[in-house]
Protein backbone atom coordinates (compact mmCIF):
# COMPACT_ATOMS: atom_id res chain seq x y z
CA UNK A 1 0.00 0.00 0.00
CA UNK A 2 1.35 3.54 -1.14
CA UNK A 3 -0.80 6.62 -0.61
CA UNK A 4 0.83 10.52 -1.37
CA UNK A 5 -0.91 12.93 -0.19
CA UNK A 6 -0.07 16.57 -0.60
CA UNK A 7 2.79 17.06 1.62
CA UNK A 8 3.13 13.09 2.04
CA UNK A 9 4.01 9.28 1.11
CA UNK A 10 2.54 6.75 3.60
CA UNK A 11 4.11 3.26 2.37
CA UNK A 12 6.44 -0.19 3.98
CA UNK A 13 9.45 0.96 6.36
CA UNK A 14 12.76 0.23 3.85
CA UNK A 15 16.18 -1.31 5.53
CA UNK A 16 18.09 2.19 5.01
CA UNK A 17 15.30 3.62 6.97
CA UNK A 18 16.94 2.01 10.34
CA UNK A 19 19.03 5.06 11.89
CA UNK A 20 16.61 7.38 10.97
CA UNK A 21 13.86 5.41 12.55
CA UNK A 22 15.92 4.45 15.44
CA UNK A 23 16.94 8.35 16.50
CA UNK A 24 13.24 9.67 16.75
CA UNK A 25 12.13 6.44 18.32
CA UNK A 26 15.38 6.46 20.53
CA UNK A 27 14.20 10.00 21.49
CA UNK A 28 13.22 10.40 25.21
CA UNK A 29 10.85 13.14 23.91
CA UNK A 30 9.13 10.63 21.67
CA UNK A 31 9.76 7.22 23.37
CA UNK A 32 7.90 8.60 26.67
CA UNK A 33 4.49 8.21 24.54
CA UNK A 34 5.14 5.10 23.15
CA UNK A 35 5.33 1.46 23.43
CA UNK A 36 7.92 0.23 21.57
CA UNK A 37 11.65 1.88 22.11
CA UNK A 38 14.54 0.28 20.28
CA UNK A 39 17.29 -0.13 22.43
CA UNK A 40 20.12 -0.63 19.77
CA UNK A 41 20.05 0.80 15.94
CA UNK A 42 19.92 -3.09 15.46
CA UNK A 43 16.32 -3.15 17.02
CA UNK A 44 15.23 -0.80 14.29
CA UNK A 45 16.46 -2.82 11.53
CA UNK A 46 15.25 -6.13 13.15
CA UNK A 47 11.99 -3.90 13.52
CA UNK A 48 11.84 -2.98 9.86
CA UNK A 49 12.79 -6.30 8.66
CA UNK A 50 9.66 -8.36 10.83
CA UNK A 51 7.75 -5.58 8.79
CA UNK A 52 8.39 -6.78 5.19
CA UNK A 53 6.45 -9.83 5.56
CA UNK A 54 3.93 -8.14 7.53
CA UNK A 55 0.62 -7.60 6.12
CA UNK A 56 -2.72 -5.78 6.15
CA UNK A 57 -5.76 -7.03 8.20
CA UNK A 58 -3.98 -10.57 9.96
CA UNK A 59 -5.95 -10.28 13.16
CA UNK A 60 -3.81 -9.06 16.20
CA UNK A 61 -0.67 -7.91 13.95
CA UNK A 62 0.60 -4.40 14.08
CA UNK A 63 1.33 -3.60 10.36
CA UNK A 64 3.34 -0.36 10.48
CA UNK A 65 3.46 2.13 7.36
CA UNK A 66 6.18 4.76 6.78
CA UNK A 67 5.32 8.50 6.82
CA UNK A 68 7.89 10.31 4.42
CA UNK A 69 8.19 13.74 2.87
CA UNK A 70 6.57 13.90 -0.60
CA UNK A 71 9.30 15.58 -2.21
CA UNK A 72 12.30 14.63 -0.26
CA UNK A 73 11.16 11.02 0.11
CA UNK A 74 12.66 11.22 3.84
CA UNK A 75 11.67 9.19 7.03
CA UNK A 76 9.97 11.30 9.30
CA UNK A 77 7.20 9.18 11.14
CA UNK A 78 5.74 5.82 10.85
CA UNK A 79 1.86 5.05 11.99
CA UNK A 80 1.09 1.78 12.88
CA UNK A 81 -2.13 0.10 12.57
CA UNK A 82 -3.57 -2.81 15.15
CA UNK A 83 -5.64 -5.19 13.51
CA UNK A 84 -7.90 -5.94 16.51
CA UNK A 85 -10.53 -8.50 15.01
CA UNK A 86 -13.18 -8.27 11.95
CA UNK A 87 -14.31 -4.66 12.70
CA UNK A 88 -11.53 -2.92 14.51
CA UNK A 89 -8.08 -1.55 14.12
CA UNK A 90 -6.10 0.56 16.99
CA UNK A 91 -3.98 3.14 15.67
CA UNK A 92 -0.73 4.60 16.29
CA UNK A 93 0.83 7.68 15.21
CA UNK A 94 4.65 8.64 15.67
CA UNK A 95 6.66 11.52 14.40
CA UNK A 96 10.44 12.76 14.75
CA UNK A 97 10.38 15.99 17.15
CA UNK A 98 11.42 17.99 14.31
CA UNK A 99 8.44 17.15 12.16
CA UNK A 100 5.58 17.80 14.80
CA UNK A 101 3.50 20.58 14.92
CA UNK A 102 3.17 21.09 11.07
CA UNK A 103 0.22 19.29 10.41
CA UNK A 104 1.64 15.90 9.05
CA UNK A 105 0.23 13.63 11.89
CA UNK A 106 -3.08 14.63 10.87
CA UNK A 107 -3.00 14.69 7.38
CA UNK A 108 -1.54 11.01 7.69
CA UNK A 109 -4.07 9.65 10.31
CA UNK A 110 -6.71 11.49 7.95
CA UNK A 111 -5.49 9.10 4.89
CA UNK A 112 -5.23 6.07 6.99
CA UNK A 113 -8.86 6.21 8.47
CA UNK A 114 -9.96 6.39 4.72
CA UNK A 115 -7.92 3.82 4.34
CA UNK A 116 -9.15 1.49 7.48
CA UNK A 117 -12.81 2.50 6.77
CA UNK A 118 -13.61 2.85 2.70
CA UNK A 119 -10.27 0.83 2.14
CA UNK A 120 -10.45 -1.93 4.72
CA UNK A 121 -14.26 -1.79 5.64
CA UNK A 122 -13.81 -1.54 9.42
CA UNK A 123 -15.97 -0.35 11.71
CA UNK A 124 -13.90 1.26 14.08
CA UNK A 125 -11.10 2.88 15.18
CA UNK A 126 -9.59 3.39 18.49
CA UNK A 127 -6.31 4.78 19.92
CA UNK A 128 -4.76 4.61 23.30
CA UNK A 129 -3.06 7.58 24.65
CA UNK A 130 -1.20 8.36 27.28
CA UNK A 131 -3.11 10.83 30.05
CA UNK A 132 -0.18 13.63 29.73
CA UNK A 133 0.06 13.62 25.99
CA UNK A 134 -1.91 16.69 24.98
CA UNK A 135 -0.64 17.07 21.52
CA UNK A 136 -2.13 13.53 20.63
CA UNK A 137 -5.08 13.69 22.51
CA UNK A 138 -5.82 17.37 20.42
CA UNK A 139 -4.72 15.74 17.52
CA UNK A 140 -7.60 12.88 17.94
CA UNK A 141 -9.99 15.29 19.08
CA UNK A 142 -9.70 17.32 15.99
CA UNK A 143 -10.28 14.65 13.90
CA UNK A 144 -13.63 13.54 15.58
CA UNK A 145 -12.77 10.99 17.59
CA UNK A 146 -14.80 10.32 21.11
CA UNK A 147 -12.75 10.25 24.10
CA UNK A 148 -14.09 7.59 26.48
CA UNK A 149 -12.86 6.50 30.18
CA UNK A 150 -9.45 4.46 29.87
CA UNK A 151 -7.80 2.82 32.75
CA UNK A 152 -5.47 4.84 35.09
CA UNK A 153 -2.68 4.62 32.64
CA UNK A 154 -4.43 6.05 29.05
CA UNK A 155 -6.94 7.37 28.11
CA UNK A 156 -8.74 5.90 24.75
CA UNK A 157 -10.62 7.43 21.80
CA UNK A 158 -12.75 5.84 19.80
CA UNK A 159 -14.46 6.54 16.05
CA UNK A 160 -16.84 4.91 14.37
CA UNK A 161 -16.60 4.29 10.31
CA UNK A 162 -20.18 5.47 9.33
CA UNK A 163 -19.58 8.84 11.34
CA UNK A 164 -16.11 9.35 9.13
CA UNK A 165 -17.90 8.22 5.83
CA UNK A 166 -20.27 10.65 6.73
CA UNK A 167 -18.07 13.68 7.71
CA UNK A 168 -18.27 16.76 4.68
CA UNK A 169 -14.82 17.43 3.87
CA UNK A 170 -12.89 19.96 1.58
CA UNK A 171 -9.41 18.44 2.33
CA UNK A 172 -8.21 17.36 -1.15
CA UNK A 173 -6.16 14.49 -0.22
CA UNK A 174 -9.75 12.89 1.13
CA UNK A 175 -12.02 11.62 -1.09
Amino acid sequence: MQIVTTRLRLDGLRREDAEALFAYRSDPAVSRWQGWKPSTLADAAKFIEDQQTAAPDVPGTWWQRAIRLRDSDALVGDLGMHFLGDATVELGVTLAPAQQHQGYAREAVEVLLDFVFGGLHKQRVIARVAPRNFACMRLLEGLGMQRRDGDAGEVTFELQGSEWLAAPTDDPDRG
